[in-house]
């Protein structure tokens, strides 16, 4: 079975836009719900969805047939804005999307509204013709940047009051003032309002085996009476930084990995900060997750090879069985361009301008020497399953990771949607 045919049996109902490498996607389906359309514009990344299970159809091609129980899921290929969703109203359970966040990171111009990148208008829009019972949307961190608060409250406010269409040529200041009127004045039908938070989150305090900040937006339709409170609880961070320098002092870390040399051990217990570099025998929360943890393998996963020196020559050999672990030649560090550390989670995984960044792929071993990680490794930092499979260049694989959301991060939060979603039809 494929990887997305596994949720095809759900009975909880989704929709993803922005699909990209597929990362949301899964955690989607993990929670429990089945996909009833996928949309991506990106060429590699659709290969990715499709070599997953994914069955493709074009925009413009017509609406894709909702799929069955037991059906995979219809990925529509091409450009959102000319994507009608009118056929899905109140059939979606969760409208999940990752629109665009160049508009709005340090490495986009941040140009934010005014950038042709900006995906928010058609999450918008797709609320307003699916009335999903819930929206989960993630981005950048960048977005709560005093530059851009006016408009991350903008898009808070549309999500609240979706129906309400910004009018054409208009900016979104004046939209925005006109939603405030509203939303203060309070009135109107409950099924046309959502109830909106965000969360600014580390994925490392997520069982992410990487820090990487961002923000998630959550939004429930106001007549279902869903517990936010509630809801806020079920996502609190459950991963600690100072368990692991606990754990790395009381030595149940190095116990998990016997094979670090005495000397690496030294260095990483010499650099734990004070305050935190004594033994705890009360209860405490896990652990953040290590590159070194990821590599060894977590939640059950295989360890993976080292890959030799020799190998360092672009050339697939399946290394134990794995593919996209493959040695990649003439990795470099110097100032400002440093490199991973295995005692620590990795540095954020980044799509960068031309696909593969600098420090943030290169990973130091415990001899010394450093070495590019491996698609594989980097998937595993990002948390995906290891037969999730990837198309394109190393180039485009690295880039669908970089722009994806880790799995694990994505299953959390989504996992909660379903179980306040559940809660309140109950109470109801």
């Amino acid at each position: 079975m494929s990887e997305l045919g596994a949720f095809a049996d759900q009975g909880r109902t989704s929709v993803e836009l922005f699909a990209g490498g597929g990362g949301l996607v899964m955690a989607v389906g993990r929670a429990g719900f089945r996909p009833l359309l996928l949309n991506e514009l990106g060429k590699h990344a659709c290969a990715t969805l499709v070599a997953n299970g994914a069955r493709p159809y074009d925009v413009g091609e017509g609406h894709p047939p909702i799929p069955d129980l037991g059906e995979d899921p219809p990925l529509l290929r091409g450009n959102v804005a000319k994507v009608d969703f009118e056929h899905l109203h109140g059939q979606v359970d969760v409208l999940a999307g990752g629109p665009p966040c160049q508009p709005f990171s340090l490495g986009g111009n941040g140009r934010g509204d005014e950038d042709d990148r900006n995906g928010f208008p058609h999450m918008f829009r797709a609320v307003r013709e699916m009335r999903p019972k819930a929206i989960i949307c993630e981005n950048v961190r960048g977005l709560l940047r005093p530059s851009f608060a006016p408009y991350f409250e903008y898009i808070k406010r549309e999500f609240t009051l979706p129906r309400e269409q910004r009018p054409e040529g208009s900016a979104w200041h004046e939209h925005d003032a006109r939603l405030r009127e509203m939303i203060d004045d309070d009135s109107g039908p409950a099924d046309e309002r959502y109830d909106v938070a965000h969360f600014a989150v580390n994925a490392a305090d997520y069982g992410v085996p990487q820090t990487r900040n961002r923000v998630i937006i959550i939004a429930f339709r106001r007549d279902l009476g869903v517990d936010m409170t509630r809801f806020q609880e079920l996502v609190r961070p459950r991963f600690s930084e100072s368990s692991l320098y606990e754990s790395m002092t009381d030595g149940t870390y190095w116990d998990r990995h016997p094979e670090v040399p005495r000397h690496v051990r030294e260095t990483v217990m010499a650099r734990i900060p004070r305050q935190s570099a004594r033994g705890d025998t009360g209860e405490r929360a896990p652990a953040w997750r290590t590159l070194r943890d990821a590599i060894k393998g977590i939640d059950g996963q295989k360890k993976l090879p080292p890959i030799p020196v020799d190998h360092l020559d672009r050339k697939e050999r399946r290394l134990g069985g794995f593919v996209d672990h493959i040695g990649w030649p003439d990795a470099r560090i110097y100032v400002g361009h440093t490199p991973n550390e295995l005692d620590r989670p990795a540095k954020t995984v980044k799509a960068g301008v031309h696909g593969v960044p600098g420090g943030e792929s290169v990973v130091m071993l415990d001899d010394g020497s450093h070495r590019y990680m491996s698609v594989r490794e980097t998937a595993r930092v990002m948390t995906f399953p290891d037969n999730w499979a990837l198309a394109g260049s190393r180039g485009e694989k690295m880039r669908q990771l970089g722009n994806a959301v880790p799995v694990l991060l994505g299953q959390v939060f989504t996992e909660a949607v379903a179980v306040v979603l559940d809660e309140a039809e109950k109470s109801t």
